[in-house]
């Protein structure tokens, strides 16, 4: 037990002289972590880019734990094996490469290696639709959605019931509703490009974590607007599940006694507003304005 202690000293001092506080870098550290078993500190979905500076803790190799900044050729420089690439990979994936140059190598059988973030560096995130203050934003840290919706001083008004999330790289992506996705306006291949969060009230029913380059859109309420015999008349934001006239009544409530089958809609077409006769399972689009006629009784 003495030695153990001792070694144990060995390490807690080894970290100090590196900066690095020993509580924080091997808290969670286990006495012994079996292959293929990662053990990862801090956000285990991080993508690491250059100038983000990490920490690899050797559990009992005061000499392999340090901090390592992720270089502009997106690699560090770790002892024994050189450069690994760090750039565009999560914790797991560097933790996982490091210990397989260790084995491969024949440095170490089965290398106990734990890495985290010690320094963040700025993400950069783009965040445009209905916001107060549309713009490019740099945050610190592992920003989540919240910080930016923060930085862009909230949802309007007029914003729509999620937001979409296009991740960098990604060319040539639609951006639609969910309501458009379900009325068949956008193909399966571009909807699972982004990552669609809800809104409640302007605020993200699950507050992911964001990632450098990331687009955060926040879409415009997609309204239909009812007028004559439905209980309650005016503009409504459409659902999801809001793909006929039929349904898009029912969110006014439905038509009044005195209102009749016989509707008529008003709808821009090709820049001019066309008034026509539909029946009420036909599709409702966007900007419809759904007329329910009044039944006259003698």
């Amino acid at each position: 037990m003495g030695a153990v202690k001792r070694a144990r000293l060995g390490i807690g001092a080894a970290l100090l002289a590196l900066g690095v506080w020993p509580v924080a870098a091997l808290a969670q550290t286990p006495s012994y972590l079996p292959p293929g078993q990662p053990v990862i500190s801090g956000h285990d979905g991080y993508v690491v880019g250059p100038n983000d500076v990490l920490t690899i803790a050797y559990n009992g190799e005061p000499s392999m734990t340090g901090q390592f900044t992720v270089g502009g050729d997106h690699t560090i420089t770790y002892p024994l094996i050189g450069r690994v690439e760090a750039a565009g990979k999560t914790l797991v994936e560097i933790q996982e490469e490091v210990r397989t140059k260790l084995t491969t190598q024949g440095f170490y059988l089965n290398p106990q290696i734990v890495v985290s973030v010690e320094d963040y560096r700025p993400q950069n995130i783009a965040i445009v639709g209905e916001v107060h203050s549309p713009g490019n934003y740099s945050l610190p840290g592992a920003p989540r959605l919240v910080d930016a919706l923060v930085m862009a001083g909230s949802t309007l008004p007029t914003a729509g019931s999620e937001a979409v999330i296009v991740p960098a790289g990604s060319q040539g992506v639609v951006i639609h509703s969910s309501a458009a996705i379900a009325r068949g306006e956008l193909e399966p291949q571009e909807a699972s490009a982004v990552t669609r969060i809800g809104l409640e009230g302007g605020v993200p029913t699950e507050n992911i974590q964001l990632h450098d380059g990331d687009t955060v859109f926040i879409l415009r309420a997609e309204s239909i607007y009812l007028a004559g015999e439905v209980a309650r008349p005016g503009a409504y934001t459409m659902r999801p599940d809001t793909k006929t006239i039929r349904q898009g009544i029912l969110l006014g409530g439905g038509a009044t006694r005195r209102g009749v089958d016989e509707v008529q809609i008003i709808r821009v077409i090709d820049g001019e507003r066309k008034k026509m006769k539909v029946s009420i399972d036909d599709d409702v689009l966007p900007g419809d304005t759904i007329i329910v006629s009044r039944r006259f009784l003698f």
